[in-house]
Parts: structure tokens; C-alpha cells; sequence
């Protein structure tokens, strides 16, 4: 029998960092949970990052993963919107970390042809795939899609990371 292997996927945002639950044994994926933290855009930056780290700290604790996946930060134009991302992912490298789980991350591209077959593929074709791929996924939000995909396509490389780390 193969194990059972709880990961968590993590979409950072500063606004909106979308989280999604699944179970992998052998090749069967399972939805456990997901949604979305927030924090709130009226607060100095320091204490938003408090935010974001707290609500995480909540869903590690509510839902145990055992892994952890987190999107790659995509480097726009407009450098402060990139800094900020990037402050943002590091919550969702952070979190995980201080509870002793394993991370993984995987650029949108990997995920986006990992779960759909092409590596530019539109947000509503991801969305569709996932919701085949866990059919009792309830994703009110786009976030919580991306997350799941990004557990999904951590699902599919986890045992050749592992492999090659081994080398």
C-alpha cells in the first residue's frame, strides 16, 4: 500500500495568498480544503506580513500538511509590486519552515503544464483541469485554484525531487 502524503499548496499574495489542501496516495489525488488569507490593505506593511503569517500559521495548524508547495514569484514591471510579492512569498516560505515541513517551488509554468499539458496556459484552463483532477474542489476564488494546482503539480514531482536530491 502506498503512503498518504498531506500537501499543502500556497499561491502568495500580499492582498490575497490562496491555499489549497490536497492527499496523494499512489496516483489518486484527494481535495481536503481550500481558500484564501488576506491581509488588510489599510495596515503598514510590517504588520499585513503579520497577517499573512498568523492566517497560515492557522492553516498549517488546522490542516497538517505534511509538504509544502509555493508558487515562484513572477517578476512584473513595476519593482515595488515585485517586492512586495516577494515579502509576501517569504511568509509562505517562513510559516511552513518554522513547523518543520518540507517546501517545495515550482514557476507558474511548471504548474501550468504540469496540471494542463502547456506551460502558458490561461487561468480558466487551469481552473477547469483542476476542478477534473478533484472533482469536490469548491474554489470560490481563483487564488484557491492556483493553490491547488500548485499541490497538484508538487503531487507529480515530488518523488523525482526527492530522487535527485538523493544524488
Amino acid at each position: 500500500m502506498s503512503e498518504r502524503v498531506r500537501i499543502l499548496g500556497l499561491d502568495p499574495g500580499l492582498r490575497n495568498t490562496g491555499w489549497g489542501v490536497i492527499t496523494v496516495e499512489g496516483t489518486k489525488l484527494s481535495f481536503v480544503a481550500c481558500g484564501v488569507v488576506t491581509s488588510d490593505g489599510d495596515l503598514a506593511l510590517a504588520l499585513r506580513l503579520k497577517q499573512l503569517h498568523d492566517r497560515l500559521t492557522d492553516v498549517i495548524r488546522t490542516w497538517t500538511p505534511d509538504e509544502v508547495s509555493v508558487e515562484e514569484t513572477f517578476v512584473n514591471k513595476d519593482a515595488q509590486a515585485t517586492l512586495k510579492l516577494g515579502q509576501a512569498r517569504a511568509m509562505s516560505l517562513l510559516v511552513p519552515a518554522l513547523h518543520g515541513l518540507p517546501v517545495a517551488e515550482y514557476g507558474a509554468n511548471q504548474v501550468k503544464k504540469t496540471v494542463v499539458g502547456v506551460g502558458h496556459a490561461e487561468k480558466d484552463q487551469v481552473q477547469a483541469m483542476v476542478k477534473i483532477l478533484l472533482p469536490k474542489a469548491d474554489f470560490k476564488k481563483a487564488d484557491a485554484a492556483d493553490a491547488l494546482a500548485i499541490a497538484i503539480a508538487h503531487a507529480h514531482h515530488r518523488k523525482a525531487r526527492a530522487l535527485a536530491a538523493s544524488y
